[in-house]
């Protein structure tokens, strides 16, 4: 490919939404374009990495064995209905009505079409296992799109479902999605981790993460040197008990005027955070629910939204609040608190002579005790883990790193199957439902997950398995005949050879070109400089290294082209 015939917008200046290095880097380069919030044009150096990642998804799915379909963008309502989830998936979920005012929603995930789909064609344990997906645009209406296409409204997706006679064939399938997803990644040439986490709004049991190392990564994960490794939100931590008095003493009521924070409260009192106990009203349409940390802590919404089956969780209004404890927001406590479902932390069960809210304004109250001064509806493991709380395997301390998450294995059960009533004859010649998988990788998401691994100062540093172009020949000066023409053969001879080059055959500084390399990243460079072509060599770089070689004119293509092979068994993985 030429320069002067590709599409390549470089920007020399970075925009001032671009928050995080891919999205100034995808911006700058020339790969996308916005369109509107949280919607992005693939320019063609942005689809061409885009197609190269799906294509290293493809090979590795149909390595499993499985099949590949394209499912529609839109999904009738009724069958979310069927479901359950059209009233819960909340404002994410995008849905439209036709000119005959029905209903549809632009799939977000594709469960419930693809279980309609096997309900309607599979009927005995003979057929089964069988495992289905497609690489697609999904649609979620984020709140607040942000990051590029880290975090976008609109998103290409690689979504796959399987289907077993049992939770063994099921296990079977996860633990060879869990490889074939590693390969893939490993392919992509990206480092990263499988985590234990939460399923969210698709459910089931038992689902890993899989999380690309980066300190812009939105998710923080705990590890332990044992191998245990999980998001905040998933992890069995439980928080660990924090020193404090002993013996329970009086209840009594404590004035604090106009305190309302941990900080405020605590300072007054002259009380440890870890000693206080917050309480924080949530709401489910007419349900509400009392969440009980210690101060040091948060509520994870996720965890409470999972015991109390809860979906989807939102804090209360100050109306509701006032209305529920007769006090303004700032003063709830779980002494004489009604009507709404009081759920404790684990570690709140072995706190004594904890400071509360009183359910009055500007009072607190001191020597709360459970049992003896409130009783909780639920104990759970509520509270967002932090680093240094204790592994759940072995007991060490966990670190924490940040992640991307590019994607995630689910082990469904029966969830869909029965809300769906999608069932098959066994063996027995019983009706039974289908035991589901999920397993999703976000394809564009990957692509800028690879730019944050592997950019510097200066631009993008492609792995070479998903680089647009491997080669990059650049003759300094176009207007030098023997450089152009030595530019000309190098490109026509590497191509022929199966290096996919950018020729950058523009009338262009040298500054002006070299700038533009480092910033669309091609692994190897290619330059042809007047004075080196005096000494009958050309300059050989390294994009990742940025190691510069002076090669003899007439051993340049075939020294390029035994660096891209050596790099592409790197990830070639055979």
């Amino acid at each position: 490919m030429r320069w002067t015939r590709a599409f390549i917008p470089t920007l020399k200046e970075t925009p001032s939404d671009a928050d995080i290095a891919s999205h100034r880097l995808m911006l700058r380069s020339g790969m996308v374009r916005k369109l509107s919030s949280g919607i992005y044009n693939f320019l063609p150096l942005g689809m061409k990495t885009i197609l190269k990642v799906a294509n290293i998804v493809r090979e590795e799915m149909n390595r499993t064995g499985a099949h590949e379909l394209l499912m529609p963008v839109l999904s009738p309502a009724e069958l979310w209905k069927e479901s359950g989830r059209w009233d819960v998936y909340g404002e994410e979920l995008m849905r439209i009505r036709d000119r005959h005012k029905r209903e549809f929603a632009l799939g977000p995930t594709h469960e419930e079409i693809i279980t309609d789909i096997v309900r309607r064609e599979i009927r005995s344990y003979r057929e089964l296992p069988l495992v289905l997906y497609q690489i697609q645009t999904k649609f979620r209406d984020e709140i607040r799109p942000r990051f590029g296409i880290m975090r976008a409204r609109e998103f290409m997706m690689k979504d796959a479902y399987s289907f077993h006679e049992n939770e063994e064939s099921l296990q079977e399938t996860y633990m060879v999605m869990h490889e074939a997803y590693t390969r893939i990644f490993r392919r992509c040439g990206l480092s990263f981790g499988a985590v234990e986490a939460d399923s969210g709004a698709i459910g089931g049991d038992v689902t890993h993460e899989f999380m690309v190392f980066a300190d812009s990564g939105e998710s923080e994960v705990l590890h332990c040197v044992c191998g245990f490794s999980a998001t905040v939100e998933g992890t069995g931590v439980e928080v660990p008990e924090a020193e404090g008095p002993k013996d329970p003493e009086a209840m009594e009521k404590v004035p604090t005027p106009g305190m309302r924070t941990v900080e405020e409260v605590t300072g007054f009192m002259g009380v440890k955070p870890h000693n206080l106990v917050k309480t924080l009203i949530y709401t489910c349409g007419d349900a509400h629910v009392a969440a009980m940390v210690r101060g040091d802590r948060e509520v994870c919404e996720t965890k409470l939204a999972k015991v109390t089956g809860l979906v989807p969780l939102e804090l209360a209004s100050a109306e509701t609040i006032e209305k529920l404890t007769g006090a303004p927001t700032g003063f709830t406590g779980p002494v004489g608190l009604k009507g709404a479902r009081l759920v404790a932390d684990h570690s709140v069960t072995v706190m004594t002579n904890m400071v509360t809210g009183a359910n009055e304004a500007d009072t607190h109250l001191k020597n709360v005790n459970i049992d003896r001064d409130f009783e909780p509806d639920l104990v759970a493991n509520i509270a967002v883990a932090e680093e240094g709380d204790p592994c759940p395997r072995c007991g060490e301390s966990l670190s924490s790193y940040r992640g991307i998450e590019v994607g995630q294995i689910f082990k469904l059960g029966t969830k869909y199957s029965e809300s769906l009533r999608a069932t098959f004859t066994d063996p027995s010649g019983a009706e039974v439902p289908f035991v589901m998988g999920c397993y999703g990788i976000g394809v564009s998401r990957t692509v800028a997950a690879a730019i944050e691994q592997h950019h510097d100062g200066d631009g993008i540093s492609w792995p070479i398995s998903i680089a647009p172009y491997e080669a990059h020949v650049l003759p300094v000066n176009v207007t030098n005949d023997k450089a152009m023409a030595l530019g000309e053969q190098f490109h026509k001879e590497l191509q022929e050879k199966g290096v996919e080059t950018i020729l950058d055959d523009r009338d262009e500084r040298a500054g002006i070109k070299f700038k533009d390399a480092d910033l669309v990243g091609s692994p190897f460079r290619v330059t042809i400089g007047e004075r080196g072509l005096k000494k009958g060599i050309v300059e050989v770089r390294v994009r990742e290294t940025r190691e510069q070689t002076e090669v003899p004119v007439d051993d340049a293509v075939s020294t390029v082209c035994k660096m891209v092979d050596e790099a592409r068994r790197e990830f070639n993985l055979d």
